[in-house]
């Protein structure tokens, strides 16, 4: 039976969150919100309306709101040619693919930012699928994203591994029924991924990598027993 082995992007695989936290600041900023930098940076990974309201409440002027996202873009899209992987995130991709597991990208990244983010991974020949914020009505926490990328490969929930950095991802992967693998490289703290629901937390993707053999990719989704294993730390 196919497998999936499903991946976040921006924090996961590509060193971004903090271009994303100086470009959502700086637009909040333009536009006359005061926001602190570490409010930011645990919304991102929410897809850009969510990320607005969890930051601004729901009662905001919703007419800025086309502003605010176009400020964030133009800022972010000046960094796109000097967008970095981590390290080992081409190598791991092109490991799971040759164990035979479909790999498929999940961001809440829009079209245009997901080319500049693959390009920096710089591994298409490994990734199966790819699914965006623009393919669903509902992002993360929602499980929206995960079940449409599973969809994409035609593989269950319970024959798949979602990895990602934020507590967004690891709701999401949770209410679609996934095994969950959470990354500290993108900044946010290991007992908030464990409280998210993730399952097994490791450093980077470069700790993952070595942990292939031992890890929650070692026997298959569904198979190790949801057993909280911890990684690197």
């Amino acid at each position: 039976m196919d497998r999936a082995a499903l991946f976040d992007v921006d924090g996961t695989l590509v060193d971004s969150n903090p271009l994303h936290v100086v470009a959502w600041w700086e637009a909040l900023r333009q536009s006359g919100h005061t926001v602190p930098t570490r409010a930011v940076h645990h919304a991102i990974g929410l897809p850009g309306e969510d990320l607005l309201e969890h930051l601004l409440g729901p009662d905001r002027d919703r007419s800025g709101d086309d502003r605010l996202s176009g400020a964030h873009d133009a800022l972010y899209g000046t960094w796109f040619e000097r967008l970095q992987a981590f390290d080992g995130a081409a190598d791991l991709l092109r490991a799971l693919a040759r164990r035979g597991w479909k790999v498929v990208l999940v961001t809440s990244a829009k079209d245009r930012e997901l080319e500049a983010l693959r390009a920096a991974v710089d591994a298409d020949d490994a990734i199966t699928a790819a699914a965006t914020s623009d393919d669903v009505e509902e992002g993360k926490p929602a499980p929206d994203p995960i079940e449409h990328a599973l969809s994409l490969v035609g593989v269950a929930p319970d024959r798949a591994v979602f990895v990602g950095d934020s507590v967004w991802d690891m709701k999401a992967a949770r209410r679609a029924g996934l095994a969950t693998v959470g990354l500290l490289c993108g900044g946010i703290p290991r007992a908030d991924l464990t409280e998210a629901g993730a399952e097994a937390v490791y450093d980077d993707v470069a700790g993952l990598l070595d942990g292939l053999d031992t890890g929650p990719f070692s026997t298959g989704p569904g198979e190790q027993g949801r057993t909280g294993t911890t990684g690197r730390r």
